[in-house]
């Protein structure tokens, strides 16, 4: 029973260990937005992102006119700036755009 007992206690230390460490690899980076109207689309610019392999979240809340982006070690924010500035469309016969740019 003793050794049961051990054998759990070790069983579960390791998964939160190697939990943690899932963790420690994530990413943020933090993207000031741009262009015309592109903050009238949020949910397109969360769609575009969370399609991104490897992008774990996206708020769009925390800081007026950037998105910050939570990842894992296998994305690029270059290539989250791309894909933010394929972004566009036509609405009411008026063209809007996104632009991106990594901030230090």
């Amino acid at each position: 029973m003793g050794n049961l007992r051990l054998f759990m206690i070790i069983s579960i230390l390791t998964m939160v260990f190697w939990m943690g460490q899932a963790k420690a690899s994530d990413q943020k980076v933090v993207l000031m937005l741009g262009g015309h109207s592109c903050e009238s689309y949020p949910e397109k610019i969360t769609e575009v992102l969370m399609a991104v392999k490897g992008v774990k979240s996206v708020d769009l809340k925390s800081i007026k006119g950037h998105v910050i982006v939570i990842y894992d070690g296998n994305v690029k924010p270059e290539d989250l700036v791309t894909v933010i500035e394929g972004v566009k469309g036509i609405y009411m016969d008026a063209e809007w755009y996104c632009t991106a740019e990594v901030m230090e």
